[in-house]
Order: structure tokens, then C-alpha cells, then sequence
């Protein structure tokens, strides 16, 4: 069994400069819990949490040579690196996708669960009564419900108004609603 290692921060970032290994093993036995509270405190996902923390390291390991003693310290550094990650990640487009295809598929639990029979709220049988709204209703419904385009970016490939987005897709909403009754 090897001698428990301390660092003072400027031995630690001497090493690190170097590459040197253990003391990466070091930085990330004695820094990780810290840093994982700061992700975890704005990411309410464990395994997120843990992807963003390994990717916080990678980044730290493979810049640490952008590491600047005159501009701070190694941690307030390191944290800066750990929530602006975190913050990239939570403002990524996949990250809103993913977010609300959790929030549609429980949604459709709670649709169902209101005594609504699967074969009522179906994708075809959504899609079969999509025939009776109007075309420009029709093509906003299957661009944000069956291709996953937020309102924004339907407004942009259609060349219309967000404003006139959002009332086709409200008021087409409210028609399905009646039909599906």
C-alpha cells in the first residue's frame, strides 16, 4: 500500500503541468465530490450529473496548460470549467429534445391514465384525425409532434411569424381535443 500523497496547490499544478498522473488521480480523489454538488445543484439527473463530472476532468485534463496561478486558483478554475459545462449542456439542443420527449411520453401517461384508451391516443389515430384540421394546422402539428421541431424552428423552415405559429398550433390543439372527446 502506497503512502497517502498531499499536494500543496502549487506542487499539485506543477505536477499537472506535466501530465503527471497521480496527481491528476489526486486532483480528481480530492475535488470530485466538490464539483459533482455544483453539477448536481443544477441538474436534477444523476447519470447527466456523472457525464457532465467526467467531462468536466477531460476538459481540465486536456487544458490544463490554459491554466492561469496569476488569474485565480486551481479550484475556482476548476469550477468555472465544471458549470459552464454544465450550463452548455443544459442549454444543447439535444438536452431540450431529450427533456421534452420525457415530458410528451409522460404526458401520454397521464392521458392515458385519465381512462382514455390506448387506441384513442395512438400516433395513428392522431395522425388520422389530423385530416380534419385545416392544412397550415395540419403541417405545424406534424412538424412538432411527429418531427420534433420546436415552434421556433418551425417559424424559421415555414418562413412564418412565432406569433402565428404558436396560435396555428394552439388553436389545432384545441380541434384535436374536440375530436378526441
Amino acid at each position: 500500500m502506497q503512502p497517502i500523497t498531499k499536494y500543496s496547490e502549487e506542487e499539485l499544478v506543477t505536477l499537472l503541468r506535466t501530465q503527471d498522473q497521480s496527481a491528476f488521480s489526486y486532483l480528481y480523489d480530492n475535488y470530485a465530490a466538490a464539483l459533482n454538488g455544483i453539477i448536481t445543484r443544477m441538474v436534477d439527473d444523476t447519470q447527466l450529473a456523472e457525464d457532465i463530472l467526467q467531462e468536466a476532468f477531460l476538459k481540465i485534463w486536456n487544458n490544463f496548460k490554459q491554466y492561469d496561478t496569476t488569474k485565480g486558483r486551481l479550484f475556482t478554475w476548476m469550477i468555472n470549467i465544471t458549470r459552464n459545462l454544465t450550463i452548455d449542456t443544459l442549454r444543447s439542443k439535444g438536452y431540450k429534445k431529450g427533456k421534452k420527449i420525457s415530458q410528451d411520453e409522460n404526458s401520454v401517461i397521464t392521458y392515458q391514465d385519465k381512462s382514455f384508451t390506448s387506441e384513442r391516443f395512438d400516433t395513428i389515430g392522431l395522425r388520422k384525425q389530423l385530416q380534419y384540421l385545416k392544412p397550415e394546422q395540419k403541417v405545424i402539428i406534424d412538424m412538432a409532434y411527429f418531427s420534433g421541431y420546436t415552434q421556433d424552428e418551425i417559424s424559421k423552415e415555414m418562413d412564418i411569424p412565432l406569433g402565428t405559429v404558436k396560435t396555428r398550433m394552439r388553436t389545432a390543439i384545441i380541434e384535436l381535443r374536440k375530436l378526441l372527446q
